[in-house]
């Protein structure tokens, strides 16, 4: 979305920390805000007022917790992983993962499109629009708009539909027309591109159901409240195995609504270091990457101000990922906060980290992890590696969805597999 007007509602937030943000221009200290068309400006008033009177309804509460434990099938489970500790090697650690992946559509990405879903329902929009990269999204908002009743049009970059076929299939399946877009770098950023263009034409009938923690405000906000069920859950299953909290909290970041979701509930808590690990590729160095907070700098990109990837001159930099949901330019204006403030530390694991982690994972547990998950998997064997995972410690691990949409790429990248 295009910077030519800026300005906010005050969006209030489903959580419990860290209430204080965003402000009323959408803002989380230097980041986000509202840059988008003229033409959307009503439209982004609209939503921001629709979902404030939606929290204060208590009717829509219910029906959203309803929805989620029986449909999405909250709460996921919380476990230990013996056989991955085994292969950290440190003397007493214990990792739990707490598994997104056995959500109903197969990821974290429902607890969104439900949300959402229910909220486009409640303003009288007909017609959803979603953009996806790794498909995970798309096919929760089909998901969702097929038991809603809704018309769902889905647009994916032909780059993303190559690599992720059983997930257009799925889409296709559940009723949605997904829409191939050939553009720029014919991945997501393409498809999100193209997903508000339609918005632009069809406000009245249409609603944008956004996938991450990023574009203008209130979808930052949003998006991560609607995640938030992940952090509260995890902190509530931790305490009741193990009766205390984490040392650390690890989770894969793209455009970051999945480690936000996660980490939001121990953000109060400054014993608990709080770590997310975005996509290093084919390596920092190599400039073949997708590692916005690590190599980024902050910029304007789809209708918010966060850390972007972008050259000498401004221009958006092409990304590189193995995982299709990690390959994304920018990170939600809320991590560029939590990273200034040294809340949470970031880093990058390359693509070659993440097949380790898909390996350890899908070997020596028996779960087959999404790639985007792999990475912190990945990041966990490294950290065991390099003498950084103190021993006896308690690590809480975020498995985002399940690996069956990769299972292609992993073929032909590790033949053996």
């Amino acid at each position: 979305m295009s910077s030519r007007v800026e300005t906010g509602r005050s969006t209030s937030t489903y959580r419990e920390p860290a209430a204080e943000l965003p402000d009323a221009a959408g803002r989380f200290g230097a980041y986000g805000g509202r840059y988008a068309p003229e033409a959307l400006m009503a439209a982004l008033t609209e939503l921001a007022e629709a979902y404030r009177l939606a929290r204060a309804d208590p009717a829509f509460g219910i029906e959203l917790e309803t929805l989620l434990r029986e449909r999405a099938g909250r709460p996921t489970r919380l476990h230990r992983v013996p056989g991955f500790e085994r292969l950290l090697g440190v003397p007493g650690v214990r990792v739990y993962v707490k598994r997104e992946d056995m959500a109903h559509t197969g990821a974290y990405k429902i607890n969104n499109a439900l949300g959402q879903g229910l909220l486009a329902a409640r303003m009288g929009k007909t017609r959803v629009i979603a953009e996806t990269g790794a498909g995970q999204h798309g096919v929760a908002v089909a998901s969702v708009c097929a038991m809603l009743g809704l018309d769902c049009v889905v647009y994916m970059g032909a780059h993303d539909m190559a690599r992720q076929e059983a997930n257009v299939a799925h889409m296709r399946v559940l009723g949605a027309e997904v829409r191939r877009v050939d553009a720029g770098g014919r991945k997501v950023k393409a498809a999100v591109s193209e997903a508000v263009r339609d918005w632009v034409s069809s406000t009245g009938s249409s609603f944008l159901l956004f996938g991450t923690v990023t574009g203008p405000a209130p979808y930052p906000a949003m998006v991560r409240d609607f995640q938030t069920v992940i952090g509260r859950e995890s902190r509530r299953q931790l305490l009741a195995a193990t009766g205390r909290l984490p040392d650390r909290v690890v989770a894969c970041v793209g455009g970051g609504s999945n480690a936000l979701g996660l980490f939001h509930a121990f953000l109060d808590e400054p014993d608990v270091a709080l770590i997310g690990v975005e996509a290093a590729g084919r390596g920092i160095e190599s400039g073949q990457h997708a590692a916005a907070i690590t190599a980024g700098i902050p910029g304007e990109l789809d209708g918010t101000f966060s850390y972007l990837l972008q050259d000498a001159d401004g221009q958006v930099s092409r990304t590189h990922s193995i995982a299709a949901g990690l390959d994304y330019p920018a990170v939600g204006p809320e991590h560029g906060y939590l990273r200034d403030r040294g809340r949470v530390r970031y880093h990058a694991v390359t693509d070659a980290t993440a097949l380790r982690g898909f390996q350890a994972f899908a070997r020596g547990e028996g779960i087959v992890p999404a790639l985007e998950s792999a990475h912190a998997i990945g990041h966990l064997l490294e950290s065991a590696e390099r003498g950084e995972l103190p021993a006896d410690s308690l690590v809480l691990l975020g498995l985002s969805g399940r690996g069956d949409k990769d299972l292609g790429i992993v073929a032909v990248t590790l033949p053996e597999a």
